[in-house]
């Protein structure tokens, strides 16, 4: 894919940020069937960012002995990228 290609495809799946830039589902990236490496090395070397979701919380229950502490959220991969703002023009 090129630099226009890419661009098109991120526009196309991302949506406004509180920041003033755009953030794009990394699992829209890959339900895109795009080359899900290229996107995300391109919204890098737009200066995106991954975001992740810090999730450190235990329920009751059968399973409420498990809690996501912050090794295992490292492990992930990031749920999305921002991107600021005019890094798509």
């Amino acid at each position: 894919m090129d630099d226009l290609e890419i661009n098109a495809l991120v526009s196309r799946l991302s949506r406004p940020h509180p920041s003033g830039g755009v953030v794009i589902e990394r699992a829209a990236i890959l339900a895109a069937g795009a080359e899900s490496t290229a996107v995300i090395d391109w919204i890098a070397a737009r200066a995106g960012k991954p975001e992740t979701a810090a999730v450190a919380t235990r329920s009751g229950g059968l399973h409420g002995a498990r809690i996501e502490n912050g090794a295992a959220a490292a492990a992930r991969p990031p749920l999305r990228y921002v991107l600021p703002e005019g890094a798509l023009r």
